[in-house]
């Protein structure tokens, strides 16, 4: 059946932001004489919000609360201003999105990127889009595998839970999907492989746009 909502990740499923994220941290690191990363080491450490994605790239002597907050002032400055040096859409993605709202299905964001920057990001290259609700990690509120963004946006929709598919690239999205128990796919274009995905459970993939669309509609 096809969804009437289809909520999907940010970073590694619609937008391709690694390199941006990754040249913001280690500019962070360097300012305070930490050893930075390379770029690869960087789809590790993304997924669970920026506190842990700092955490992660301190050295393991540092990973305490002063120093996460330290570094993310200097990140989150050096970001703002430089989230869309490198980042763009993935192959086919755009079109993606107009083919599905074209069908009238609805559409939301549902990230562990800061919440500004995912507002800013998808308003920078999905203007066309008219997004249920876009959300990233606020203040106040907890950071996925937790389902509440999932269950926030699907209230605003106003479907049923049966109605909704969950799009992302990482274990943490599977764990998310499970845990507001709502169908879940995972993109094989994003920053973890799938034998991640799989190890947290899930079981549909798609490996281009296209046999996404063609999933979401039950086309041939």
């Amino acid at each position: 059946m096809t969804p009437e909502l289809v909520i999907f990740d940010l970073d590694g499923t619609l937008l391709d932001t690694i390199e941006d994220l990754a040249n913001s941290v280690n500019h962070a690191l360097q300012a305070y004489n930490f050893p930075t990363h390379p770029l690869e080491a960087y789809r590790y450490f993304i997924g669970n919000g920026v506190n842990k994605l700092l955490e992660r790239a301190l050295p393991e002597d540092k990973r305490n609360a002063d120093y996460i907050s330290m570094l993310k002032m200097e990140f989150l400055k050096h970001y703002y201003t430089h989230a869309e040096e490198f980042t763009k859409p993935y192959p086919g993605i755009s079109n993606l999105l107009v083919d599905i709202q074209n069908k009238g299905i609805k559409l939301g964001v549902a990230s562990n990127k800061v919440h500004d920057a995912t507002v800013q990001l998808v308003q920078r290259f999905f203007p066309d889009i008219h997004f249920t609700a876009v959300f990233g990690q606020r203040e106040g509120y907890p950071v996925k595998p937790n389902p509440g963004i999932l269950e926030e946006i699907i209230e605003m929709a106003k479907v049923e839970k049966t109605n909704v598919l969950y799009v992302g690239d990482s274990g943490v999205d599977v764990a998310t999907a499970y845990n507001a128990k709502v169908p879940f796919v995972g993109v094989l274009w994003g920053f973890r492989p799938q034998k991640e995905l799989e190890e947290v459970g899930a079981t549909r993939f798609v490996e281009t746009t296209k046999e996404l669309y063609q999933l979401i509609v039950q086309a041939p």
